[in-house]
């Protein structure tokens, strides 16, 4: 029953969303445009709020819901984690649209609100604090990303969560590899900036 669960959880990551709405919209996919990703940070600078925040929801939701009924039904922690992780890789490789989709940040994000919510809520700090001085939602993502295991030390989380959290640290560190090349390269695209679609 566990097993199965598990792999539920990464069907449920792995659901388009961002790809869904803009392909509704514009009938054209997404990932031909922008940073060439299915999340809701590409979907704002492509198509605005409108479309960006119920993107992030369902993101955030992809995530939360899968540790969340984890605890919850199994009370299984370790669980939890495994199924956090799957729904990031099914985010970032989502199976209905040949493995290419977003940088699981929000789906990381929405998982560790039910894993561990003191040390979330100061990686979102982080996050917000990163964006405003710097206007770069990838480097915020990052930042709060890494920061994060430090935070569950210091609220003297179980150690076995801490390490089963690092695979989805490592998925977000894979995903973002070409922003943190633009970064070096001083070509990242910063919060806010609007692309045409076709660009």
């Amino acid at each position: 029953m566990k097993i199965l669960f598990a792999a539920l959880a990464y069907f449920l990551g792995a659901f388009p969303s961002g790809y869904l709405f803009f392909r509704i919209s514009e009938k054209k996919d997404i990932r031909s445009f922008g940073s060439r990703a299915t999340g809701a940070t590409n979907v704002l600078r492509l198509k605005g709020w409108k479309y960006a925040l119920p993107v992030a929801i369902i993101d955030l939701l992809k995530g939360f819901l899968p540790a969340f009924l984890a605890l919850k039904i199994f009370r299984d922690p370790g669980l939890a984690a495994i199924s956090a992780s799957l729904a990031v890789l099914g985010h970032c490789f989502p199976v209905y649209i040949g493995f290419k989709g977003g940088k699981g940040v929000a789906t990381a994000g929405g998982a560790m609100i039910a894993l561990a919510l003191k040390p979330t809520l100061l990686s979102l700090a982080v996050f917000v604090l990163t964006v405003a001085l710097t206007r770069f939602v990838s480097l915020a993502s990052i930042l709060a990303a890494l920061a994060f295991p430090f935070f569950m030390l210091l609220f003297k989380m179980p150690a076995f969560l801490i390490l089963l959290s690092l695979p989805i640290l490592l998925i977000i560190l894979i995903r973002h590899a070409e922003n943190i090349k633009r970064l070096i390269d001083g070509q990242e695209r910063r919060f806010g900036q609007k692309i045409k679609i076709g660009q």
